[in-house]
């Protein structure tokens, strides 16, 4: 366990996308660079490395820890210090993923985002594997876990709140991402570890008692509720959740920094209309995928490229539909300023 730890704060954190060069599909590194930076001007408070927006699947170890490494450095001479680098460690067995945390943890990880072992689904997919699963890995790894609910990517796996309430009780998982949008399911695991929630004039007491880290943690680390996706960002809010885990953050940050802006400032109606913007943006970048968020990327920012092979490459009218797709929310976008 690290002796200290960047604590999580409420906020909108990014699973960053994984840059290439165009005609070899080797790393970019400084787009990798350039691109965390922006991502903290931008409000952001966290970055998450090889995730599945990061193409972890199409790296190799070797690989994998080049982008950690290369993130945390961008951001402590960018002056970001204070945010931390989560990163995907997940492996089939325990064995191999605590291998895992401790390669991210070597790159310069302080937090480690784990999904469900799936390969074997029907040996592996029920409650009391799952937990031998996640408690055996928190037991070895050095840095604490966060859970990662996301059924699509893990033979449809849904971890109920039950079990995931069951399994946070380790002192070394210090958190959920809820891919899964079940925000009835957030709200139950939130009240039951006492999420750390963002400040609300809605409930300033009870928010200011959450911010307290209250347990249970080696690091003594409050318990982060994420959701795992920008098109409820409010609803996670209005939940208890923490904190919102959104691909789309890649290419709207400000957007989804202001949905929290207006929450925190008690201006639920102009949240809303915000959020009504965000969801609309996050529908075409979600359909589009990786290929559809690098291809937004470079329409509005001129760099992006696109994924490693093979994932396909959108076409010239694939492109300009994303662009088109997000123009309204991209005005916002570009109206706002930076944070940092």
């Amino acid at each position: 366990m690290p002796s200290s730890l960047t604590p999580l704060r409420p906020g909108v954190y990014a699973p960053t996308m994984t840059f290439f060069n165009p005609d070899t599909e080797d790393l970019d590194i400084p787009v990798i660079r350039k691109h965390a930076v922006r991502l903290a001007k931008a409000g952001l408070v966290g970055l998450v490395c090889m995730g599945s927006n990061g193409e972890a699947v199409h790296l190799t170890p070797q690989e994998r820890q080049t982008v950690i490494r290369e993130t945390r450095s961008a951001l402590d001479e960018a002056g970001f210090q204070n945010v931390p680098v989560i990163a995907g460690a997940s492996e089939q067995s325990i064995r191999g993923t605590i291998e895992r945390c401790k390669e991210c943890f070597d790159a310069g990880a302080e937090y480690a985002l784990i999904v469900p072992p799936s390969y074997y689904r029907y040996a592996v997919g029920n409650d009391e594997t799952l937990y031998e699963f996640f408690t055996a890995v928190a037991d070895g790894s050095p840095i604490p876990l966060i859970l990662y609910n996301y059924p699509g990517a893990v033979a449809g796996i849904d971890m109920d709140s039950d079990l995931i309430i069951r399994i946070s009780q380790h002192p070394n998982i210090i958190g959920t991402k809820f891919t899964c949008a079940n925000t009835g399911k957030l709200t139950r695991v939130a009240r039951a570890m006492h999420a750390i929630t963002p400040p609300s004039p809605l409930a300033p007491a009870a928010a200011a008692a959450a911010a307290v880290p209250v347990t249970k943690t080696a690091a003594n680390h409050p318990y982060v509720a994420f959701g795992g996706i920008a098109d409820f960002t409010l609803q996670t809010l209005a939940s208890g959740g923490s904190a919102i885990l959104a691909g789309g953050a890649n290419v709207i940050p400000r957007l989804c920094v202001q949905v929290f802006n207006l929450w925190s400032a008690g201006k639920f109606q102009e949240a809303m209309e915000t959020q009504g913007l965000l969801s609309a943006a996050d529908w075409v970048l979600t359909k589009a995928a990786i290929p559809g968020t690098k291809s937004a990327i470079e329409s509005y920012y001129g760099y992006g490229g696109y994924p490693r092979r093979p994932l396909a490459r959108l076409s010239d009218a694939q492109v300009q539909a994303v662009a088109d797709g997000i123009k309204e929310a991209m005005a916002v976008e570009q109206s706002l300023p930076d944070v940092a």
